[in-house]
């Protein structure tokens, strides 16, 4: 018995040599494989099981907004009640006393697994959302932590499109965040412009969709500069309404499989009356687009002896200028297709919108829309109707020599930033 006992022994301890031998053997010549299973496994500690689809909704709402986000997020507290087996995530930023940012699971009815920045290890001193490294490392948390097939991205709060803003820690476009203790100073306003937010969105898992909850974000300059993070984009060419899409109905469409496009913007726009123009944009097109758009504008810049175009009586989305008086040089966000409807041949317009309807897969047309301005004095320039709506915006460079245009000269100059702009080559 003793002889055979030291027998089985001495081959367990033969075998255990062995694998560990053949262990020590593996880590010494690939160190990084053993790495990247350490980060692997510290990155899955306390993580959910994979969803189907994973949606972070990120409202930036320290600003006039932030009364609005309680009701935003009573609505996706019914709205998760219906989405199956996926993730809802909110990240929220306002303006209440005391409360800083934080991430929350909103699952049946409820907000759970609720954490602050300090739980998720943000090591940043600026928390306004839109600090780029403060938005990159919530999303990378977020979708670390609620891992998906497929993940969803909705940006609620203020938009300006795709304008650059050149004075310091004010760089738009999207969620304005006013900063802690100085709530309505605009020396510490910030906001993230769209190529930065193309650089956070890049180091973060691929985005199925993008809903952009806020104004003037579908324009041409803003789809090209996110082509390359996010299938599908979608959202209003216009102002939306200040308190926000209506979350109890959308929250479910937003995780169907392959209709929440169209599913989005039907109820978005049921809800408004039809008062609110929509598209979404499909992002693989985009390329193409860019390609008849170049070409469309050597017939335009022929015709007008590489002079300004003509932007009379044009669709436009935005005004930025005085609400005294009106200066059509303040008009940034033109309908890009009626420009080219006005501009070109007709043959030349057709083959041009073929591009843009392969790229704008679902829009819905709007009379008119809620805006902050009033409608029959800064609108009243234009007719508004479904041949001439095409879903998506453009910026049209103006003549700076003009007794405003100095407010487009510095427009002319900010959008050849932008990376559509240098691929159009305007």
């Amino acid at each position: 018995m003793t002889t055979m006992k030291n027998l089985v022994k001495m081959m367990l301890m033969s075998i255990l040599t062995a694998a560990t031998m053949m262990s020590f053997t593996a880590c010494s010549s690939d160190d990084e494989v053993l790495n990247e299973v350490n980060e692997n496994l510290q990155l899955n500690k306390g993580h959910h099981a994979a969803a189907e689809r994973t949606v972070l909704v990120y409202l930036a709402g320290k600003n006039n907004l932030s009364k609005l986000l309680q009701t935003n997020l009573e609505q996706m507290k019914v709205g998760s009640k219906h989405i199956g087996n996926n993730t809802l995530l909110v990240f929220v930023r306002r303006d209440i006393q005391g409360e800083k940012p934080w991430l929350a699971r909103v699952s049946n009815g409820e907000l759970t697994d609720s954490v602050s920045l300090d739980d998720m290890g943000v090591g940043t001193g600026n928390m306004q959302a839109c600090n780029p490294e403060l938005m990159e490392q919530v999303m990378r948390y977020a979708f670390s932590h609620y891992p998906a097939k497929e993940y969803g991205l909705v940006l609620g709060g203020h938009s300006t499109g795709w304008l650059i803003d050149q004075e310091p820690n004010i760089t738009r476009a999207f969620g304005v965040d006013n900063g802690d203790g100085y709530a309505y100073s605009s020396k510490n306003k910030r906001w993230i412009n769209v190529p930065t937010m193309a650089r956070v969105l890049e180091r973060v898992p691929h985005l199925k969709f993008i809903f952009a909850d806020c104004c003037n974000f579908m324009c041409l300059e803003t789809m090209y500069e996110l082509r390359n993070v996010t299938d599908y984009i979608i959202g209003s060419p216009a102002e939306v309404p200040a308190e926000g899409a209506p979350y109890e109905q959308l929250i479910p469409a937003l995780f169907e499989r392959n209709t929440f496009c169209s599913s989005v913007i039907d109820i978005y726009y049921r809800t408004q009356n039809g008062e609110l123009p929509l598209s979404a944009v499909k992002t693989s097109a985009i390329e193409q687009l860019a390609s008849a758009t170049r070409c469309a504008l050597d017939l335009v810049q022929a015709k007008n002896g590489n002079g300004y175009a003509d932007t009379q009586g044009l669709i436009h989305y935005g005004y930025s200028g005085s609400s005294i008086q009106f200066h059509q040089e303040y008009n940034l966000f033109y309908d890009a297709g009626d420009f080219f409807r006005t501009q070109l041949p007709e043959s030349d317009y057709q083959q041009w919108k073929q591009a843009l309807d392969e790229t704008v897969i679902e829009k819905r047309f709007a009379k008119q829309w809620k805006t902050c301005m009033k409608w029959s004095y800064i609108y009243s320039d234009f007719e508004m109707t479904e041949e001439k709506y095409h879903g998506v915006s453009m910026y049209v460079p103006q003549d700076p020599n003009t007794e405003y245009g100095k407010y487009y000269a510095q427009n002319n100059e900010d959008v050849k930033q932008l990376k559509w702009y240098q691929s159009v080559e305007w």
